[in-house]
């Protein structure tokens, strides 16, 4: 296989297929960054889209069916709230209407497996945390998951301004 761009035909603009970022969307600083981020650079490029993605942890009530399922619908119901929310945000500032996809699993496991099923990922979009640890997101997907991702991994560092993110995208 050769990498060599000289090697490969001129691309030119693309346009026949949609180019969706997907952030992870939770109450975390970072995921504001990433959803900054990946909101602005899918309106300024041709067929950009962004995917909200939530997962909604399990809850641990085997022994209490009727507790478990109330605790799981509302924890459904409240993901999809935020994220609805956030889509409506998302468009007044980039004019791009999110794609919401909600799932009930372990948050890593959910989103490695979702980005497995897509064939139209342009990115995964995350924010590593402005100190210290990168972030257990960061941390897994920039690994040795990386290797075998379908899509780029962009980690937005956690230091950035709002505004420096809008003069980079």
């Amino acid at each position: 296989m050769t990498t060599d761009i000289a090697d490969h035909r001129s691309l030119g603009p693309i346009s026949d297929h949609p180019r969706n970022f997907v952030v992870v969307v939770d109450e975390s600083e970072e995921a504001q960054l990433a959803i900054r981020f990946a909101s602005g650079r899918a309106g300024h490029i041709v067929g950009g889209g962004i995917i909200l993605f939530h997962a909604v942890a399990p809850g641990d009530f085997q022994h209490w069916k009727a507790v478990a399922d109330r605790m799981r619908d509302e924890g459904l119901s409240q993901a999809q709230a935020m994220l609805e929310d956030v889509a409506a945000r998302i468009y007044a500032y980039s004019g791009v209407k999110p794609e919401i996809v909600v799932r009930e699993g372990p948050p890593k496991e959910e989103l490695h497996k979702f980005i497995k099923e897509r064939q139209d990922l342009f990115a995964l979009v995350l924010a590593a945390s402005a100190g210290g640890e990168p972030g257990p997101l960061v941390d897994y997907f920039s690994g040795p998951m990386a290797a075998n991702l379908p899509c780029p991994v962009v980690i937005v560092p956690g230091t950035l301004e709002p505004e420096t993110i809008d003069r980079l995208v």
